[in-house]
């Protein structure tokens, strides 16, 4: 066998190999694709706090949480609030699909939230493992 018959086998199958994993790709369900995802869709401020509607999606037995947390951007940073909130990882429906939650926001002692205020709202998944993953973030007007 020539050298040049070996590297025409070699690039004929490295070609294949190719054809069949783009075909594997193409064929593969787009839902494994856009898991684990979170997007903020409103921001709006429920006394005493904040709450945040969020889109999400996750892998089945996915074990993690869904946190939020909110700071104010137009304060000094002697006045500035925080709040924060979580769904719990058996409140999350992990399918694939898009879902809805709505994450109530709690302030830390001392925070307040008033109409026209202007805050930074961060939202992540949270593993058992302490990782933080996913993150979303978006500043509103109340």
């Amino acid at each position: 066998m020539t050298s040049s018959s070996l590297r025409r086998r070699v690039a004929g199958t490295a070609a294949t190999v190719l054809l069949i994993g783009a075909g594997a790709l193409a064929t593969a369900p787009s839902a494994a694709a856009k898991a684990n995802l979170l997007s903020i869709e409103k921001v709006s401020l429920r006394t005493p706090g904040l709450q945040v509607k969020v889109t999400y999606s996750c892998d089945v037995g996915m074990d993690h949480e869904l946190v939020a947390n909110a700071r104010t951007l137009n304060h000094s940073s002697h006045d500035q609030s925080i709040a924060a909130g979580t769904v719990k990882k058996d409140q999350l429906v992990c399918d694939y699909k898009d879902h809805v939650a709505l994450v109530s926001m709690r302030p830390a002692a001392g925070s307040h939230f008033d109409k026209g205020d202007k805050v930074e709202v961060t939202v992540f998944y949270f593993d058992n493992d302490g990782f933080r993953y996913a993150d979303d973030e978006a500043t509103a007007v109340l």
